[in-house]
């Protein structure tokens, strides 16, 4: 019997009690089996289970902390994930596993090798030296709970697993983003792989902003969310892009700050295009939820509306002595924003989440600062950066010449290679669920991420496309097998996040904090003072917050005898 859920592994279970030459014996068993360590448990903790996968045709597709893996029969791409001993898969083609889930290595021995026959996966398994020596009427009362990663889990209100920071392999794009981060990591006085990521690709979707677009007319604009802490090196990403804009005589498409959605206007009015470069975004969101008026719960607004207008006319407000509103064509604005991680989830709120100013972020965790070396200057551009800059300053598609282009622009449409068309029908489907069983769970955070994902993914391919090359751009498998790796990542770490950090009020706040306290130790757990006084509340509310987490399921209470009173220790679970 294929056991690939929680309730066929409980029929299993239930066979292997009451089935044909059941015993009286067979509660004792179980209970005997839940006292020793298990074949499967063992097999869990110590089992081989990259080699288990390559033996059966997978391909680690990028090794690291999160490894990346490819199913059998795929040439390009990535599957599954592989991160803590869980066996992530995302792929619908991944037969025997299940899309969008996770898999133990056990549950991943018995699928492969025993066709989910976990009974004959556990004799197996203790014929080959793993668990204690049971007899194999022991054995078949294995219990299977917990085999499948995430299976006791509540459909109603999913833990979201931690995918880990975007793999370092990801952000790197080929052609001209390749070509400035290098520069970047040689000049900058603590080299960051992220930010030097995050300028390069700001600065080529601005670059080729107005100018190109996919056969769907969607636009290279993009929003990018730098978490980084203060000190790793922020500025001189910013410096490079300032560099190539005044080296191209573009510099006045360069913003810094707005303090309102009506700056934000004013700017786009003069050129059309602009580069917006904004520090400490999470001071500006704290504003806008503090502050309920008009100008403030503008900034949002216009960023949300300007992203969907890139390819339509944006009506500006009319100003005073003004008779009429005027327009601009198909606006576009790059945002390269930089925020420490701390404050700026701590900003966010369900509001917030929910209007798709999150959904609309392409946020990339930053990490720690790069080891020191001697700077260099961020004036001295290689001459291809320079070359490639100019030639997209000057670009001019469509029938339409100077000011008339300027003001009505006809972007080339950049084509699309046949495996490229077929991954992005693959990458829809793919969200579409997601998108599906965020509605079914009544998820309204992760329905909105999701349907983002996608649209995300095509503009980063569109950009991909644009920086291989410039001249004659052409949206392929690789650029759209990279866009749908880095787009479906991040996502998956904002929901984590914003799990972590967004409260609906006060008192889930303080859950959420006592959880990452917990979290952020080696062992996920506490004892009850040190944890009383980083929460920095008072004992009755503690013991309140306790009590809840505990009767939520996410907390247990330990208790070690001492002299005196018992240690008393919280830890999740």
């Amino acid at each position: 019997m294929c056991c690939t859920s929680a309730h066929s592994s409980h029929m299993c279970q239930m066979s292997a009690d009451n089935g044909p030459g059941a015993t009286d014996n067979s509660h004792n068993n179980r209970h005997l089996a839940d006292n020793v360590h298990r074949p499967g448990d063992d097999f869990n903790k110590r089992g081989d289970v990259k080699d288990l996968l390559q033996t059966h045709g997978w391909t680690l597709v990028a090794p690291g902390e999160n490894e990346y893996w490819r199913r059998p029969g795929k040439d390009t791409g990535w599957s599954a994930t592989l991160k803590d001993r869980v066996f992530y898969v995302f792929s619908s083609n991944a037969d025997p596993f299940e899309p969008n889930r996770g898999y133990s290595p056990f549950a991943v021995y018995a699928l492969l090798e025993h066709g989910g026959d976990f009974n004959a996966a556990t004799r197996t398994l203790a014929q080959y030296g793993f668990g204690d020596d049971l007899n194999d009427q022991c054995l078949s009362g294995v219990d299977l709970s917990g085999i499948l990663a995430g299976d006791d889990q509540d459909d109603s209100e999913p833990v979201i697993p931690d995918p880990g920071p975007i793999p370092e392999h990801l952000f790197r794009v080929p052609g001209f983003v390749e070509q400035v981060m290098d520069f970047t990591l040689t000049n900058a006085p603590y080299p960051n792989v992220g930010l030097a990521f995050c300028g390069a690709m700001a600065l080529q979707s601005f670059l080729c902003g107005r100018k190109v677009c996919d056969a769907g007319d969607l636009r290279p604009n993009i929003y990018l969310l730098a978490l980084a802490s203060s000190g790793t090196g922020k500025d001189f990403p910013r410096k490079v892009n300032s560099s190539v804009l005044f080296e191209t005589n573009q510099v006045a498409s360069l913003g810094d700050k707005f303090a309102s959605g009506e700056g934000i206007q004013d700017a786009l009015a003069r050129t059309s295009a602009m580069l917006f470069q904004n520090d400490e975004m999470d001071g500006v969101l704290r504003q806008i939820n503090m502050d309920r008026e008009n100008r403030r719960e503008s900034i949002p607004n216009v960023l949300l509306t300007l992203y969907t207008s890139a390819n339509d006319v944006y009506p500006l407000r009319v100003k005073a002595g003004q008779k009429e509103a005027s327009h601009i064509d198909q606006p576009h604005l790059t945002l390269f924003g930089t925020a420490t991680p701390q404050y700026f989830y701590e900003s966010l709120s369900q509001r917030m989440l929910t209007n798709g100013f999150f959904a609309r972020l392409i946020i990339v965790d930053i990490g720690k600062r790069g080891e020191g070396q001697t700077p260099g200057s961020a004036r001295n551009l290689p001459e291809p950066i320079i070359q490639a800059a100019r030639w997209w300053s000057e670009f001019q598609p469509g029938t339409r010449q100077g000011n008339l282009m300027d003001i009505h622009p006809e972007p080339v449409v950049v084509s699309r290679t046949p495996e490229a068309e077929e991954a992005i029908a693959d990458l829809q489907r793919l969200t579409e669920q997601e998108y599906d069983d965020a509605h079914h769970r009544n998820d309204e955070v992760a329905r909105v991420a999701w349907s983002r994902t996608h649209e995300n993914a095509m503009k980063l391919a569109l950009i991909y496309a644009c920086s291989v090359d410039h001249e004659n751009p052409t949206i392929d498998i690789q650029g759209v097998e990279w866009a749908k790796a880095f787009a479906m990542h991040q996502t998956r770490r904002q929901l984590f996040l914003a799990q972590c950090y967004v409260a609906a009020n006060p008192f889930h706040a303080d859950c959420l904090k006592l959880i990452r306290k917990l979290r952020e130790t080696s062992d996920q757990q506490m004892e009850h003072s040190p944890l009383l006084k980083a929460m920095h509340m008072k004992a009755a509310d503690f013991k309140e917050l306790i009590q809840t987490l505990m009767q939520q399921g996410e907390l247990a209470t330990i208790k070690e005898p001492r002299a005196g009173a018992s240690k008393v220790i919280y830890k999740l679970i």
